[in-house]
């Protein structure tokens, strides 16, 4: 994926370079900024309608999720066909992508 391969070589030339668990750990705070932002335009779920994301935080949570699937030794284009493949499976055995656990 291109786009990983961009984030690696961000991640590189900026030193920014650390354990998988660290990775994990800015993207769990990631995505936790853009549940944030949807909790607050909401006004705590009571209108959902108006619920909104800022592009850049978007941007944060895949910079956050390539920069993990590069540190685990992850190709993120396979692994998305993977789990496009599994969803695809569930739906066409079951009508449903949701793993029903």
């Amino acid at each position: 994926m291109d786009e990983q391969d961009r984030v690696a070589a961000f991640v590189d030339e900026y030193g920014l370079e650390t354990d998988l668990a660290y990775h994990a750990l800015d993207l769990e705070s990631e995505v936790g900024e853009i549940a944030k932002e949807v909790t607050t335009s909401t006004d705590y779920g009571r209108n959902p309608a108006a619920a909104s994301i800022a592009t850049d935080e978007i941007g944060d949570a895949l910079f956050a999720l390539l920069a993990l699937a590069e540190a685990a030794g992850v190709d993120a284009d396979e692994a998305l066909d993977e789990a496009l493949a599994k969803y695809e499976s569930r739906i066409a055995s079951s009508g449903d992508p949701g793993s029903e656990q």
